[in-house]
């Protein structure tokens, strides 16, 4: 799946500039032993940068760098698990929680008609990263798929990556 950025769009419409958001970002140095998710929350650079949304005392929030819309955003565990049996009681109730503030944040900052929330436990299942359980949480609207996706296999994009995070972190709930 392609995706096509147009982050210009989203702030053409709302009246504001035209050029706003560069999803230019740090890449963090991926030690041996070390998933890309664990590299990233232990990167050091502000959370801005790496598109972390929220940290809890076992789990974070971020948003997923290839989004399937605008609001998609990943909760996980700090510690790398693959499987959320893996998971001890407490990551496992502090990562639903952190998915209910993501419903929560996702609601207020983009009055979806709906959301999706789901985990792809495995390669077989899709995980295009499956050393670190991640949770995924999306906007999704009524007629949100269009002849760009089913007949070109890409995604636009209406919105770049440093405006959702703007939108997302701002409207993250107080825990």
């Amino acid at each position: 799946m392609e995706h096509l950025w147009a982050g210009w769009r989203s702030a053409y419409v709302q009246g504001g500039d035209a050029h706003g958001g560069d999803d230019e970002r740090p890449v963090p140095d991926i030690a041996d032993g070390q998933t890309l998710f664990e590299a990233i929350l232990h990167s050091g650079y502000p959370d801005r940068d790496t598109l972390i949304l929220w940290r809890g005392e076992r789990v974070f929030a971020m948003l997923n760098a290839f989004p399937y819309t605008s609001g998609h955003l990943m909760v996980l565990p700090m510690r790398a698990v693959e499987q959320l049996t893996e998971l001890d009681e407490a990551e496992h109730a502090e990562l639903w929680h952190g998915v209910r503030l993501a419903t929560q944040a996702v609601e207020a900052a983009y009055a979806p008609h709906g959301i999706n929330v789901g985990a792809n436990l495995g390669r077989g299942a899709g995980a295009g990263i499956p050393d670190h359980l991640h949770v995924h949480v999306l906007p999704r609207w009524d007629g949100d798929t269009n002849f760009m996706t089913a007949i070109a296999n890409t995604r636009v994009m209406p919105e770049s990556l440093a405006a959702t995070w703007e939108r997302l972190h701002a409207a993250w709930p107080s825990t």
